[in-house]
């Protein structure tokens, strides 16, 4: 049988008119123009609420060309089609939760966080309800890792706008002066980076308190080889032989083909190990590469050539990688709302949404299936296709169970990090084991 052609098949678009949009949403007042977006509405863009404000509190981009995207040519637009002027405030993505929490117990502050990992679950008091948003952006259609950070007890508490992506990077010399295969199960890594090590070229991955690569090296891990911090009820089930063969394998790892010093990494020591030419691989994003191929004059000679990327291994239980997604919400307390949605179904409108991916490369990707199958990708390195393949992969932290507060304050304590950390130390794993079956259990059943 022939299927039914499906319409509205772009990303975001959809066709509603800018009265239903209104009714629907209840926004009055200077922001019933707001109701309408650019592009959203299949080609006719409605009037925007001409005037106001939004201050937007964002993560400093580490491919620097979205910042400049964002203050440049976006705030330009925003302010030619909406009338709405754009303060695109960039900080250091460790130090928004202070920020955050500061502006929602003081009931002021910016008008739009760009929350990361499930941030709205932590701070959904202070978020607004973005359900009628999210329908109208068919946030339906997004990845589930992307729809499980922003939606907080049935309510989404931000839209989600876009993730980053991780893959390993690595030395094609050095594996091939080592005679080492890229790898695809955890076993062949073993084999590879006992070479490696003894070549003085050792892999390196942080273990450290970091919010982005040592999360996206441990779970993974976990994972792929069936440990899990809770089941699909939320019942605490770390202690399994699943997670005590990671841990043995950590063990290993660590000894044979890491550099030692990665205990004590944050996000940025990988990138610097790398450039410095001392590690032959790492979990990263797409930045190490982008580094080398866009500042030549930064990193040794040829270095971008040298390059590839490879998925993380898989295990006895099979791959997975955790990716950073982002969601931008909108604070109860604002005074600019209409303008916050100005904003937000400006950025989630295609051609602008393109342009913020085409600027990253692949470092970003996309909230939905969709923009992975966009012309542009074809355009760039073949090496970068691990991170094109991500999000087949993507899981949320406190996999099997749901992502919710408590999932977050493991993530935020390091308990899965430190039990691998131990490992590394030399504790027993059974025994480190045993210690994070009891911090989990503070948290889930405390």
């Amino acid at each position: 049988m022939k299927k039914p052609v499906r319409k509205e098949s772009r990303p975001n678009g959809t066709a509603i008119s800018r009265r239903d949009f209104i009714k629907s949403t209840g926004v009055t007042g200077a922001a019933l123009a707001a109701g309408a977006g650019l592009g959203l509405f299949g080609g006719t863009a409605p009037a925007f609420a001409k005037g106001g404000k939004v201050h937007v509190l964002a993560w400093s981009h580490f491919i620097k060309e979205a910042d400049e995207l964002m203050r440049g040519e976006f705030a330009t637009e925003l302010k030619k089609s909406a009338g709405v002027t754009l303060q695109y405030e960039t900080i250091n993505a460790n130090d928004i939760p202070a920020r955050a929490t500061a502006a929602v117990e003081s009931g002021t502050g910016p008008d739009i966080f760009q929350f990361q990992w499930n941030q709205p679950h932590l701070y959904a008091n202070g978020m607004d309800n973005h359900d009628k948003l999210a329908s109208h952006l068919h946030v339906d259609r997004d990845y589930a890792y992307m729809r499980e950070s922003a939606r907080v007890k049935g309510v989404y508490r931000g839209i989600p706008f876009a993730s980053v992506g991780n893959a390993i990077a690595y030395r094609k010399d050095y594996f091939e002066q080592a005679g080492a295969k890229v790898p695809e199960t955890w076993e062949e890594y073993l084999t590879a980076g006992k070479k490696l090590k003894t070549l003085g070229y050792p892999v390196g991955f942080t273990l450290g308190h970091t919010f982005g690569d040592a999360p996206a090296n441990c779970y993974p891990l976990l994972w792929s080889f069936g440990g899990m911090e809770v089941d699909k009820r939320g019942r605490v089930a770390i202690n399994s032989k699943g997670t005590l063969q990671a841990c043995e394998f950590m063990k290993e790892f660590f000894d044979a083909a890491c550099d030692s010093s990665v205990l004590a990494w944050d996000d940025s020591s990988n990138n610097r190990a790398f450039f410095a030419e001392t590690i032959s691989a790492t979990n990263n994003g797409a930045s190490i590469f982008f580094v080398a191929k866009n500042h030549p004059d930064q990193v040794p000679p040829g270095l971008a050539d040298k390059i590839g990327h490879f998925l993380n291994p898989k295990g006895p239980h099979g791959r997975y990688h955790v990716i950073l997604s982002f969601t931008h919400s909108i604070a109860k307390y604002s005074k600019n709302k209409g303008a916050a949605m100005d904003f937000i179904r400006f950025v989630m409108e295609r051609k602008n949404m393109l342009k913020y991916l085409e600027v990253q490369q692949g470092y970003t990707l996309g909230p939905n299936p969709a923009w992975q199958k966009e012309p542009f990708w074809g355009k760039l390195p073949s090496t970068l296709k691990a991170y094109h393949d991500n999000p087949d992969y993507g899981r949320n932290f406190g996999y099997a169970g749901p992502y919710n507060r408590k999932a977050s304050e493991v993530q935020a304590k390091y308990i899965i990090i430190d039990l691998f950390a131990r490992v590394a130390k030399g504790q027993s794993p059974k025994d480190s084991v045993a210690q994070a079956e009891r911090e989990l259990k503070n948290v889930y059943e405390g």
